[in-house]
């Protein structure tokens, strides 16, 4: 009995110091967004837009942020020339009000958009119009990666870039 008891016990310590640690992490931060695209290869061309419209300490504040987040496939499915433009000093305000139209200002999980139709404020000013009743979509552009969770919100990999 006593056995049973100490094990019993060890157990549920062992469990509180898990959960404990488990909170300890959450509160330090984890990645946030800027670091999960920074360091997933398929997001270079974002990562690169974002550091030229310099809104990286944006996207690392508080949040929470909802990010539809395109791929290098998806940017390079534009006409040719137009990422080199967009990345020229003189276009960054087109840039910046490209990639907060990518931006929702909340946290949106794919169960959350599941089954809804409607339209959600984007951070550049614009809407997006998303319709959540056969996978996700947004615009034209196809959710192909959900709940990309980040201390500061969370990323959904669409496969185009969406304009305003």
């Amino acid at each position: 009995m006593k056995r049973r008891f100490a094990l019993k016990s060890m157990a549920a310590v062992g469990l509180l110091a898990a959960t404990a640690a488990c909170t300890d992490m959450a509160m330090s931060g984890g990645d946030d967004i800027v670091d999960i695209a920074a360091s997933n290869p398929d997001f270079s061309t974002l990562v690169a837009a974002v550091q030229a419209a310099d809104l990286v300490d944006t996207l690392k504040g508080p949040g929470p942020f909802t990010v539809f987040a395109p791929t290098n496939d998806a940017f390079a499915a534009l006409p040719a020339g137009t990422v080199e433009n967009l990345l020229k000093p003189e276009n960054k305000d087109q840039l910046v009000a490209i990639l907060t139209y990518h931006v929702v200002p909340g946290k949106f999980t794919a169960a959350s958009l599941s089954g809804q139709r409607g339209r959600v404020a984007t951070a550049q000013g614009g809407y997006l119009h998303v319709n959540g009743t056969d996978g996700v979509h947004v615009n034209d552009a196809r959710v192909t990666a959900a709940d990309i969770m980040a201390s500061n919100g969370v990323i959904h990999v669409i496969d185009k870039v969406l304009l305003p």
